[in-house]
């Protein structure tokens, strides 16, 4: 039934819900016509109500818009969009395909959904997504606002919705697993960890079918909506269930004292290359929203087909209106950019020195004292660790992910890099005057091994992906300590957890931000699947009986983080973080004889001595990665003697203790065994 709506406004854009009913608002710039369709339930073949949208009287420069009065939060829409198909003028309209609003606050995705259908010549109207119009004001949020916690006092726990919480032995109920909800359950153990902030893994809704065929895109890195949560995170049925359900986490995530940062993909889509399906901007406005080369073809920065025309106004303007939406409406407190150095090159693919939308996200005063991260690098080579633009960005570390690896593997010529990455990484960052917080480091995240899997493959096992065995990094720095794969052997098995705990060590207590990975806590593995984005399955998924078979590991990250942020005598009424001190301590480098480090190609050992200002704690940090133990001469001390907090080279609990049951060292040498890490203290009052 074909319906006339009222004029309406061009802004908004997307659909808006008002007191009388509801503007929706569409750029099109080269569509010649364009209907609004009304749908009563995700998997109707036919629109209940058909709006075309006037060009003479709806619609303002390239902006079509209408409003429909009685419309209501929770109604189902889509576009048909009209125009000519040129593919080598970059022109794919396609008005059998019904489209989502770019703009679209919600989503719902039809059981029988096809990425075939979407792609292939015929109507899809009962296969298609569906937008949903949502009324962000009604939600409660019980004063809740993003917390704001300093980058010093940050820990990032990567993690993915579904798969923290949807193996059986996770204890959630069963109609919770895997979602936002089921995330809310475990925020017990996380609290108890003591991390501060999560980093979701995608969470716009994505094309969980943009994958090898019979996989599904686990991972998420195929967006279709910028500014809708992904609906399979939802154990809510109803349309809106999605939408409410992820502010419900976000609060309770608040009051447990946790920031929640996005991990967002705004350089590419999951319509994929020219044989990929019309799903949404494709359809609306191809020219306008992706890198073209030739009109016909598809720039590809991502390996993933196609490249967001993101300095493009209109793009520009979206993904800035898409944060903002996030940190008004949502809450959420920062964001991870994927490949975010392809937000620097312009619609012919150059880097730019200035790049707009960077700088649009940097100053925008609603994203002022949010959290920007960014990888910076890309699929196409560009590579801006050290140099990335702006003032306000921290950068994903991926140098002090491959040099603490290659030290605690034993490669040749790692010490002098892996002593830059423990002060922050001057080297790479110093040139920017910056503080020490720019750099995020890590030593896993969810592309490539898992911290067991670190320690326990030379190479990737990726067979279960269906490509052969060819994707995923070939190059991993991973060391197997003799073994491939699982083994019984106590040896090995003691020496992978001390490596596991030596990276954790490392991770958490050099200076900058620390992150770490769902499940390396527990040593959780995935059989030596390195690019497990297809894998929704109990590969991905972190299984929490490790958290009983490896006790002593997720034991070791709690006390570490417990110490990252600290109380001292001198500061009862604030929180200190540890790495704040550090930042501005007296610090000296030695090897295993006082003020004689070891810079050689050769060397596989280190210490560093801080003294923290004005505080009277002494720090002495040995570091051996040599395959025989070593004996580390003491500084001599006047504040009385070292005590041992963290030894590597000990079984648990002597491997990680609390400060203020440090035992006393009673030599002058430390016995510092193979393959360790030791960090002793002094000036710190003991029970």
């Amino acid at each position: 039934m074909n319906v006339i709506g009222t004029h309406g406004r061009g802004f908004p854009l997307g659909a808006s819900v008002e007191d009388e009913g509801v503007n929706f608002s569409l750029f099109a710039r080269h569509a010649t016509s364009v209907e609004l369709l009304l749908f009563d339930r995700e998997n109707d073949p036919q629109p209940s109500r058909v709006v075309p949208i006037d060009s003479a009287t709806n619609r303002t420069y390239h902006y079509w818009h209408v409003f429909l009065p009685g419309v209501q939060a929770g109604q189902l829409y889509g576009y048909r969009v009209h125009g000519p198909s040129e593919p080598a003028r970059g022109l794919r309209f396609d008005p059998t395909k019904v489209l989502l609003d770019p703009y679209g606050r919600g989503v719902v995705v039809p059981q029988n959904y096809s990425r075939v259908a979407a792609g292939e010549p015929g109507d899809n109207a009962a296969s298609a997504m569906k937008s949903v119009v949502v009324d962000p004001s009604t939600y409660d949020w019980e004063g809740d606002q993003p917390l704001h916690r300093t980058a010093a006092q940050t820990i990032i726990y990567e993690m993915h919705v579904r798969g923290f919480t949807c193996h059986p032995s996770s204890g959630v109920g069963e109609s919770t697993r895997g979602t936002y909800a089921g995330l809310i359950e475990k925020i017990p153990y996380l609290q108890r960890l003591g991390i501060t902030a999560v980093e979701l893994l995608p969470v716009f809704q994505f094309d969980p079918f943009d994958a090898p065929y019979g996989k599904m895109n686990y991972w998420g890195y195929a967006p279709i909506s910028f500014f809708a949560p992904h609906q399979a995170f939802s154990s809510r049925p109803e349309p809106l269930g999605p939408v409410d359900e992820f502010r419900d986490m976000v609060k309770a995530l608040h009051r447990a004292g946790i920031e929640v940062i996005l991990d967002v993909v705004f350089n590419h889509t999951a319509e994929g290359n020219e044989r990929g399906p019309t799903l949404c901007f494709r359809g609306i406005d191809n020219p306008t929203y992706y890198m073209l080369e030739r009109g016909e073809w598809y720039a590809n920065y991502t390996g993933c087909g196609n490249t967001l025309n993101a300095n493009h106004p209109i793009v520009r303007r979206m993904i800035v209106d898409s944060l903002r939406y996030w940190v008004q409406e949502m809450h959420v407190d920062g964001f991870r950019f994927d490949l975010a150095s392809i937000l620097s090159r312009d619609s012919n693919g150059y880097p730019l020195p200035n790049p707009p939308v960077l700088w649009d996200i940097e100053s925008d005063p609603v994203l002022a004292g949010t959290k920007l991260l960014a990888e910076a690098w890309d699929a196409a080579g560009l590579y801006q660790v050290g140099s990335f633009v702006g003032d306000a960005w921290r950068e994903w570390n991926g140098r002090f992910r491959d040099d603490v690896r290659d030290f605690f593997r034993g490669q040749p010529g790692s010490v002098r890099r892996v002593a830059d990455r423990i002060v922050g990484s001057p080297e790479i960052y110093g040139h920017k005057g910056r503080e020490v917080e720019q750099s995020i480091n890590f030593v896993t995240c969810h592309d490539g091994f898992t911290l067991n899997d670190l320690v326990s493959y030379n190479d990737k096992h990726n067979e279960a992906n269906g490509e052969g065995n060819r994707d995923g990094g070939n190059d991993n720095a991973s060391w197997n300590c003799g073994v491939e794969g699982p083994t019984d052997d106590p040896a090995i098995e003691r020496l992978r957890n001390r490596q596991v705990k030596n990276f954790l060590t490392v991770t958490m207590l050099s200076l900058g931000v620390p992150m770490i990975t769902m499940g390396d806590e527990v040593r959780r593995t995935q059989r030596g699947n390195n690019n497990a984005y297809c894998q929704n399955n109990e590969t991905s998924w972190f299984d929490w009986t490790d958290l009983v078979r490896h006790a002593d590991v997720h034991r070791f990250v709690s006390l570490l983080c417990a110490r990252r942020v600290l109380r001292t005598t001198e500061h009862e009424r604030r929180r200190i973080s540890l790495i704040q001190l550090l930042t501005e301590a007296n610090e000296s480098w030695h090897g295993v004889k006082l003020n004689q480090p070891d810079w050689s190609d050769g060397s596989h050992c280190l210490a560093l001595h801080a003294r923290l200002r004005n505080e009277g704690i002494f720090l002495h940090l040995i570091l051996n990665a040599y395959w025989e133990p070593l004996g580390f001469e003491l500084p001599p001390l006047e504040v009385g003697p070292w005590r041992r907090w963290i030894d590597t080279g000990l079984d648990s609990p002597n491997d990680i203790v609390p400060w203020e049951t440090a035992p006393t060292v009673t030599t002058d040498v430390y016995p510092a065994e193979a393959r360790s890490v030791v960090m002793l203290i002094a000036g710190v009052p003991a029970t």
